[in-house]
């Protein structure tokens, strides 16, 4: 093991006897690991709410704004909202739930290490700041007590048994 890397802990020590077959990450971006899943988060959290928008934001034709509003809203990290502008015919909106906001540290991560490893010029082409004192946001890592964490200070353990 490198010092930069977790350390793996019980059961989990021994890689070869365990395969990650239950792994939050590989769950996750079975809901979330598409191209066009995390620019449509992106723009729900930008405020873009119609499925035009969606489509036309993001880059991405109809058929494949629809299916993945439809996995999103599906995975309950939208929700989709009737509406109707006058004259209309009643359309719907998709807004964010709270388990679609949760998943915003990881979309703000992505911006971060984005724009310092994969931007032409390094830096980000929107700063993102905090409302309330204008300073930069991060995205870190810390533990329950507040505590910041590197990556090498994290144990991967198996749950506590249940009897």
């Amino acid at each position: 093991m490198t010092n930069d890397a977790v350390t793996l802990a019980g059961a989990l020590a021994d890689r070869s006897a365990w395969r990650a077959n239950r792994c939050p990450i590989g769950r996750a971006l079975e809901v979330v690991g598409t191209r066009s899943a995390m620019l449509i988060m992106r723009e729900a959290y930008y405020g873009t709410t119609r499925f035009d928008d969606f489509a036309t934001r993001v880059g991405i034709s109809e058929a494949v704004a629809a299916a993945r509003l439809r996995d999103l809203t599906d995975a309950g990290l939208l929700e989709r909202r009737p509406y109707r502008d006058s004259g209309q015919r009643t359309r719907h909106e998709y807004r964010l739930t709270d388990k679609g906001t949760a998943l915003a540290p990881v979309v703000l991560g992505l911006f971060e290490w984005g724009a310092k490893y994969v931007s032409p010029t390094g830096r980000p082409p929107v700063d993102l700041s905090h409302a309330d004192c204008g300073a930069a946001v991060q995205v870190v890592v810390k533990c329950e007590r507040d505590h910041d964490v590197a990556l090498n200070e994290v144990i991967v353990s198996p749950p506590p048994r249940r009897h």
